[in-house]
């Protein structure tokens, strides 16, 4: 038995994102966003699943703060709903939008719950996605005046803000793959929006700076690419994964400009790149949020594992619900990469968890995988912070099982159970062991 003890004031919080839990998708004024067109089209979600109802947070918010609290979470991280804000994405401001999140945010204060707010989580306005969404510099600006229109009301009590959740997502799995909405298939597209969700990143916190917030980042999902083999073209393609995926963003940010390897794999013509744009890319930001699930085996398409040396590189034990491989070692390889190759100060780790679909018994829900898995990612996070890298808080993804996107509700992540049928929340066994290690600051295993 070892203890594992975390550094005095660590946080210890979940996430959520707006549209994956609200519903209300047409109460007090809020727009049309590009999942409710996406969800309802045939074929694009499993079962037919919508975000309409969802968890029903809108109304039961005060019920899940009391279910925060039970589990002695200090924080909480939760994205605002754009068109429930400006609902045609730039236009007039819908006041009843703005006051859910007004009293969301004075409700977790009360409850000694600190907010931090994710501004986008995907859910862009579908107005804006007709007139071009972000394949458009105008999407740009007006993801700046939105910034400005919420930290208006709310910069007063939110301290931590993230910019934009997860570009790689919304460029590649929505422009280029189609999984996501829009559910364009566009590799061009996909770079192209990329570089403007990093322009849209810069102008955010530059408003925020402007306001006065000295606690701004973007969160960047992170997998860790290892080659099949030691052979040439395993290594070869890990790395160009590995560009395609962390670098693609990572370097941008770091005042790298795009890794030309990739440009140079792509073919892409950088024609969007504007003069200044690197520069305002690569204001330094105050904190960097890491969203960390699996690692990646990458192998070259052309290469057979009779040709390739030993030994080979496979996929360890059983996968999650969603096929991913379990890897606490990679949390560590990602954090310590982040701090020392690109010298962030101030990181969190701002999704971490796994899906597990357990059924509940006598009223409990004894998911021991999901406990394991935070189990051994924390061991890898306390290691990462004995060896210097600035780690200042967890949360776990996610508080409530939800709308998976792409896979609706067939994937469940929560440390609270949630019965879609009567919206009944149930803590999970798994976290009611987070609840201990958050009032302790620590475990022991």
């Amino acid at each position: 038995m070892k203890t594992y003890d975390f550094p005095r004031g660590f946080v210890w919080g979940s996430a959520t994102s707006s549209y994956q839990i609200e519903g209300a998708v047409a109460e007090d004024g809020r727009g049309e966003s590009i999942w409710d067109r996406f969800s309802h089209a045939p074929g694009r979600v499993k079962n037919g699943d919508t975000g309409d109802v969802a968890c029903d947070h809108y109304h039961r918010w005060r019920e899940d703060i009391a279910l925060m609290q039970s589990l002695n979470l200090n924080a909480y991280r939760f994205s605002i709903a754009w068109p429930r804000i400006v609902p045609d994405g730039d236009g007039a401001v819908n006041s009843r939008g703005l006051d859910f999140y007004d009293r969301l945010v004075d409700g977790l204060l009360e409850a000694g719950v600190d907010p931090y707010v994710t501004l986008y989580h995907w859910d862009l306005p579908q107005a804006l996605e007709d007139k071009g969404g972000w394949r458009s510099r105008d999407t740009v600006e007006a993801f700046a005046r939105y910034t400005e229109i919420v930290v208006d009301r709310l910069g007063d009590r939110v301290d931590n803000w993230w910019t934009i959740n997860e570009p790689w997502v919304v460029a590649v799995e929505g422009h280029e793959l189609g999984l996501h909405a829009p559910g364009h298939q566009s590799v061009k597209e996909a770079l192209d929006v990329s570089h403007y969700l990093l322009l849209a990143h810069a102008r955010s916190m530059e408003v925020l700076h402007s306001a006065g917030s000295n606690r701004v980042g973007i969160v960047l999902n992170q997998a860790y690419h290892v080659p099949r083999s030691a052979h040439a073209a395993d290594v070869a393609a890990a790395h160009l994964a590995d560009g395609r995926y962390n670098r693609w963003f990572l370097d941008p940010l770091a005042g790298r400009g795009y890794p030309e390897d990739v440009v140079d794999a792509l073919g892409w013509d950088q024609a969007v790149v504007d003069p200044g744009d690197l520069v305002a890319i690569a204001r330094p930001m105050d904190m960097l949020g890491v969203n960390y699930y699996t690692r990646v085996v990458c192998a070259a398409p052309d290469v057979s594992d009779v040709d390739r040396p030993r030994p080979l590189v496979t996929a360890q034990g059983e996968p999650t619900d969603m096929g991913w491989e379990v890897y606490p070692r990679g949390l560590y390889e990602t954090l310590v990469r982040d701090s020392r190759e690109y010298g962030h100060t101030s990181m969190y780790i701002t999704e971490n968890g796994a899906a597990y679909d357990v059924p509940k018994i006598d009223g409990s829900i004894a998911d021991s995988l999901r406990r394991l898995y935070f189990e051994q990612h924390f061991v890898e996070m306390h290691r990462a912070i004995a060896n210097g890298v600035p780690l200042e808080g967890y949360f776990a993804w996610s508080l409530l099982d939800n709308f998976e996107w792409a896979h609706g509700y067939s994937m469940r992540f929560g440390i609270v159970g949630v019965d879609f049928d009567d919206q009944t929340r149930t803590i999970k066994d798994s976290g009611t062991w987070f609840s201990g290690v958050a009032a302790r600051n620590g475990f022991d295993a």
